[in-house]
C-alpha cells in the first residue's frame, strides 16, 4: 500500500532488494529504531554493502514530503536532488543511524553506496552515521554507542 505522496505505507511488509545488495542482509526489528538490516554472513571492511536507491526528487519536493510525514527515508544527493527511499527503495533506508557506525555513505557518480567502515560479523546490526545538520532540528539518538553523542546531528 502506498501513501498520498506514493511512499510505502506503514503496514507495508519492508524488503531488501537483492538486486542492489552485495552480501547476505536481511531486515528485523531493531532496538535503535523500528526495523533494521543486519548481516547474514561476515562482510569484510572496505566492501560496497548496498546502494540506497529511490525516487529523485528535488529540494522543493523534499521539504514538502519532509513536513508531510514523519516517518520520511530522504537521503540528500546534492544541492538540488534528494533520494527517497520510500519510493522503490532497495531496502537500505532502513540502515539505523549509530554514532560508532559500522558503514559509511559515498557518492559515486549520482549513486548513494553504503561501503563496509570495518569487518561486520554475521548478525550484526548495519549502521551509519547519518550527520544531520547541526542548523536543522536537534533529533535525539538511540544508538546505544559507547560514544553515543545523544543528537543524530552533528555537534561542531
Amino acid at each position: 500500500m502506498k501513501s498520498a505522496n506514493g511512499a510505502k505505507a506503514d503496514s507495508d511488509s519492508p524488503s531488501i532488494d537483492p538486486r542492489y545488495a552485495r552480501f547476505g542482509i536481511k531486515l528485523a526489528p531493531s532496538k535503535i529504531h523500528r526495523w533494521g538490516v543486519y548481516s547474514t554472513q561476515f562482510i569484510p571492511a572496505g566492501r560496497k554493502v548496498i546502494e540506497y536507491t529511490g525516487e529523485k526528487i528535488s529540494r522543493r519536493e523534499t521539504k514538502r514530503r519532509a513536513d508531510a510525514s514523519n516517518l520520511i527515508y530522504l537521503f540528500t544527493l546534492d544541492a538540488y536532488w534528494t533520494i527517497d527511499g520510500s519510493v522503490g527503495g532497495s531496502g537500505a533506508e532502513y540502515i539505523n543511524h549509530s554514532c560508532e557506525p559500522n558503514l559509511v555513505a559515498r557518492i559515486l557518480k549520482g549513486h548513494i553506496l553504503y561501503m563496509s567502515a570495518r569487518d561486520i560479523r554475521p548478525g550484526e546490526e548495519l549502521t551509519v552515521d547519518y550527520h544531520f545538520d547541526k542548523k536543522v532540528e536537534r533529533v535525539p539518538c538511540s544508538c546505544g554507542a559507547a560514544k553515543c553523542r545523544g543528537t543524530i546531528n552533528v555537534l561542531d
